[in-house]
């Protein structure tokens, strides 16, 4: 399949659109203290005022993304992501754990708790990332990476979204798992995928998500590694089986990219992308889809929930939540921690205008938690709250 006109006028798109934002870079390691003190060593590519290493961050809140990569790839299988998008404004964390024999369950822990923790990171007036990274993210991952996300996002409402590229099924079970996961999903394949067939693994976790709001994507002739860079490993396993994948590299790469912009912009940016998604399936004739999404899908704006705020914050034992509505309405109140999981719950009956809600936060630890909002019209509001 030859794409050369929508390479080339992606190409030129691009070169226009990403002098936005030089590359920043810095090389972290963050400790989880809920898995006796876990070092994950990421590698953080941002947004910057210039290009270069621990330079400082560019003015303004960026949306986060945590990438999973394959088995036996480096991050740096993945300029490709970190080229395109963080350019456009997005923070893209790349944890580089698991590189050898990989325990799929602490990856996918390791990209909830990254994605989470960042977040926390915008209220510390110590890190090089205060007030930058705004409260919109996403989980992405390639092959191993892609089930792991799975298992990320697993009883997880933190992440505005997860999109996934030639997952493979991992152990314990990316399909499984998917039954829990109820945020957007975007899961995209390759057709001719050899190394993790379509069949037993992505359309399988596909058919298997609980997300209110899914679409699945095969491109024609797609293969397992062209979703990343020249990668040694991956490209010496697929040669067993597709020793010559009649697509090009930089073809599937602008089909993907052109998904997983429209796709972000809406979910991350509130952007009206929504639209040009759903054309860009209906007429690209390289890819064939499954969509399946309550309608009617506009921009994505709370109509009738609007507002939240907490109060104090930093608290102690109770804290004041104070919303705002349009209409009278059921919500549910949920307090997460950092891995996603629900450590308090409650439905109200907000009426219209303003409304004071008390949480008992006494039995919870000390630590940061988010506190996240679900109205009936579909909006999310979420804060972090910080217990001291």
């Amino acid at each position: 399949m030859k794409k050369t006109l929508l390479t080339l006028i992606i190409l030129v798109f691009s070169l226009v659109t990403f002098a936005q934002y030089p590359i920043g870079h810095r090389s972290l390691t963050y400790q989880d203290a809920a898995r006796a003190n876990r070092n994950i060593p990421v590698e953080i590519y941002y947004p910057a005022v210039s290009a270069g290493d621990n330079v400082s961050v560019a003015a303004g809140q960026f949306p986060i993304i945590a990438f999973g990569h394959g088995f036996l790839m480096g991050y740096d299988s993945y300029a490709y992501w970190k080229d395109q998008l963080v350019p456009l404004g997005y923070i893209i964390v790349f944890p580089t754990t698991e590189g050898g024999t990989p325990d799929h369950a602490a990856f996918g822990a390791d990209l909830a708790f990254l994605i989470n923790y960042l977040k926390s990171e915008s209220s510390n007036t110590g890190s090089p990332f205060f007030q930058h990274i705004n409260s919109e993210s996403a989980i992405m991952g390639h092959s191993m990476g892609g089930g792991a996300s799975f298992l990320a996002c697993e009883n997880n409402m933190i992440p505005d979204c997860m999109i996934t590229f030639a997952a493979a099924t991992t152990n314990p079970s990316s399909i499984n798992a998917a039954a829990h996961v109820t945020i957007p999903a975007l899961v995209i394949s390759g057709e001719d995928d050899c190394v993790a067939p379509p069949a037993d693994n992505q359309q399988a976790m596909y058919d298997s998500l609980g997300s209110d709001c899914k679409v699945f994507i095969g491109i024609k002739n797609g293969a397992h590694c062209y979703f990343a860079d020249y990668n040694f490993s991956c490209t010496l396993g697929e040669s067993f089986c597709n020793p010559t994948p009649s697509i090009v590299r930089e073809d599937q790469l602008a089909t993907t990219l052109t998904f997983t912009r429209y796709y972000l912009d809406y979910y991350l940016k509130g952007l009206g992308s929504w639209a040009a998604f759903q054309d860009s399936l209906s007429s690209d004739a390289d890819i064939n889809y499954q969509m399946s999404c309550p309608p009617p899908i506009g921009i994505k704006e709370p109509q009738i929930l609007q507002s939240m705020k907490l109060s104090p914050n930093p608290a102690s034992n109770e804290v004041l939540l104070q919303l705002t509505a349009n209409i009278q309405q059921e919500v549910s109140l949920r307090v997460l921690n950092l891995y996603g999981q629900t450590v308090l719950y409650k439905e109200l009956e907000l009426q219209q205008g303003e409304q004071s809600v008390t949480i008992d936060c006494s039995s919870l630890s000390r630590g940061s938690y988010y506190v996240v909002v679900n109205g009936s019209d579909h909006a999310v509001l979420r804060s972090l709250l910080i217990l001291q």
